[in-house]
């Protein structure tokens, strides 16, 4: 008799359950988790805002929700983020002259590592 107060217990807390973020369509869903987990939590460390339940990270989702709602394109939305938050808000980094060396550096650098490492001389 207990196990089924239990399961009742457990499907109704499931069945009165709402979501927090209320979408159009799964698409749009979809496309909410993967901006958020490629969004920088403004006040966290290096949490993303999927990782976070800070205040701000809270509002900044629902401000997400909203735009996606709104039709807004994940260029928009990134673009809307990195104005407010600044441009490392986003784990990967807008291509502009300021980010030359963050993207090329590491080419350079292997180039240089195989260029010592073939020509190097043999004693």
């Amino acid at each position: 008799m207990r196990f089924l107060y239990i399961v009742i217990l457990l499907a109704s807390v499931n069945l009165l359950s709402e979501s927090i973020y209320n979408f159009q369509n799964t698409e749009d869903e979809i496309r909410f988790n993967n901006l958020v987990k490629e969004i920088r939590c403004p006040k966290c460390t290096s949490g993303s805002l999927a990782s976070s339940n800070a205040p701000i990270s809270q509002d900044l989702k629902l401000k997400i929700v909203e735009m996606i709602n709104n039709n807004k394109s994940d260029k928009e939305i990134k673009e809307y983020i990195s104005e407010r938050f600044g441009a490392d808000s986003l784990y990967e980094p807008v291509f502009t002259e300021d980010t030359y060396f963050l993207w090329f550096a590491p080419f350079v650098l292997l180039l240089i590592t195989l260029l010592v490492f073939f020509f190097r001389k043999t004693e």
